[in-house]
């Protein structure tokens, strides 16, 4: 199955950036103007001068984005910025981070997986992507040959053999600790010693990989290997692997702002999707949404809330014995048509409101966010007219549609937190 390898990781040389906080960042595709400046200003080195720098009036061919990515990235490394490690390692990686007050550590490991179709069945997606996204980094990859950002995927290994292996690893003081702007701590061992890294490589061996997050950065590593050819490093792509059943993996959900293309009255839609969902009024608290997302999960699958603004609430449920089977498309799986975000758009966006898979790649029409109280206040100035609230995938349900063949709707995953980027580089 999947095929993996340790690394000569580059990385920030210690003597000239020895705060690892001031230069990462999380992956491009969270990063808007605002982050970007940001990252920017604080420190020369950020690594967002490599994985999303800056565009200019006067970009052309010959100077733009990748070009002063890759002229930056050779001599970050001439000047020993950056230094790559003169043995191959395994980096192991801890996460603590915070959600509702609990605390977590997610453990998993920085390596090169190597990059495979789809279609050989090692390395599984389970969400849509779109074409200019992968135009983007397909462009930074040539112009720097490397990867900034790791993929984040998965493996399912209940037998926990690899978290034990990684365990004792980690039990000696990390190489690395710093806590970023958000108050998270990461901490990163070097892995040289054969002894730990040959099991976790024949245990892989054995596995299949589900892309938790990097499905774009996925798809132009391997465009990037068919394009080059041969053997080489540029078959392989920076990822960090996490075990499906570690404790730290958590996932959030990503909520929908959305247009009215066919102008339904508000009362006419809750009308209508009375006849399948059970609709219930609810309160609306900004300052305590988490309590209403909280009773949300509660009610299980098949449930949302609805709200249309100017203080008006509902909770969706299905209704006992709904005909999912005769409502859904036929020729997706049980596992496909049983999810929440399918259940929604299927029988909700594109039914009722117009909003079908073309329409949904148009951001003026359906926005995605994970700000509750942003989308109340979004909806209230007339910005969108509803907003969709949802309970989060589960991983169980993102791995049934991957081996299914499947794809999930975009962002209908959300793996909290984000993989830092900058941490380590796979140069090829």
């Amino acid at each position: 199955m999947a095929s993996i390898i340790p690394l000569r990781g580059v990385r920030y040389n210690p003597r000239v950036v020895p705060d690892l906080a001031q230069v990462v960042t999380p992956p491009y595709d969270v990063i808007d103007e605002t982050a970007q400046n940001r990252y920017y200003d604080r420190n020369p080195y950020n690594v967002i001068r490599l994985e999303y720098g800056k565009t200019a009036p006067t970009d052309d061919a010959k100077n733009n984005r990748y070009t002063r990515a890759g002229e930056t990235f050779s001599s970050w490394i001439a000047d020993e910025v950056l230094v790559q490690d003169t043995q191959q390692c395994l980096y192991l990686y801890e996460q603590q981070f915070t959600v509702h007050v609990k605390t977590y550590a997610r453990h998993g490991f920085f390596c090169g997986v190597r990059v495979e179709p789809y279609e050989s069945g090692v390395v599984l997606p389970h969400e849509e992507t779109l074409p200019k996204h992968k135009k983007d980094r397909l462009e930074l990859m040539r112009l720097c040959r490397g990867n900034f950002s790791p993929i984040f995927g998965i493996y399912p290994e209940k037998e926990m053999v690899s978290s034990i292996i990684i365990g004792k690893a980690m039990q000696n003081d990390p190489d690395v600790s710093f806590t970023d702007e958000l108050g998270q701590t990461h901490r990163m061992w070097i892995v040289r010693d054969h002894a730990v890294i040959n099991p976790i490589i024949s245990l892989m061996e054995q596995k299949r990989i589900f892309i938790a997050d990097g499905h774009h950065r996925y798809e132009t590593a391997l465009a990037y290997s068919q394009e080059v050819g041969g053997p080489g490093l540029h078959n392989y792509t920076l990822m960090v692997l996490v075990n499906l059943y570690d404790p730290g993996l958590v996932v959030l959900p990503t909520h929908r702002l959305v247009q009215n293309p066919q102008g339904i009255a508000p009362e006419t839609l809750i009308s209508e999707l009375g006849n399948l969902f059970e609709v219930t009024p609810a309160s609306v608290e900004p300052e305590n949404f988490t309590l209403f997302l909280d009773d949300l999960e509660t009610r299980g699958k098949g449930s949302f809330g609805l709200y249309t603004g100017d203080g008006c609430l509902f909770v969706l449920s299905l209704k006992p014995g709904a005909d999912l089977d005769g409502l859904m498309p036929a020729d997706k799986s049980l596992a496909w048509r049983r999810l929440d975000v399918t259940i929604l758009h299927s029988l909700i966006l594109e039914k009722y409101l117009g909003i079908g898979s073309a329409e949904r790649t148009d951001e003026g029409l359906i926005r995605y966010t994970r700000e509750e109280a942003g989308a109340l206040e979004k909806v209230d100035r007339g910005e969108f007219a509803f907003a969709f609230f949802m309970n989060p995938t589960g991983v169980d349900e993102l791995v049934a549609v991957a081996e299914a063949g499947e794809k999930m709707p975009q962002k209908s995953t959300y793996f909290y937190p984000k993989l830092s980027t900058g941490l380590v580089i796979n140069k090829f």
